[in-house]
């Protein structure tokens, strides 16, 4: 079942998790919804690793391991 999550435009945060520009928390809203309606389950974590892949903090790899 769909579970809306917390998307804070003003603040610029999902789930508590703070993103460097609104280009970014829109885009990341977007994917994650698309994978909810699929039914992943988002986590504060995976909002975090997620955020970090995009922003280039993380590679490929690191998100596998």
């Amino acid at each position: 079942m769909y579970k809306p999550i917390e998307i804070d435009r003003e603040k610029l945060t999902i789930m508590g998790v703070q993103f460097p520009d609104r280009e970014t928390l829109e885009n990341i809203a977007s994917s994650i919804g698309s994978c909810m309606f699929e039914g992943f389950e988002p986590s504060k974590k995976t909002v975090e690793i997620i955020r970090d892949y995009v922003t280039d903090k993380i590679t490929l790899t690191q998100v596998i391991e």
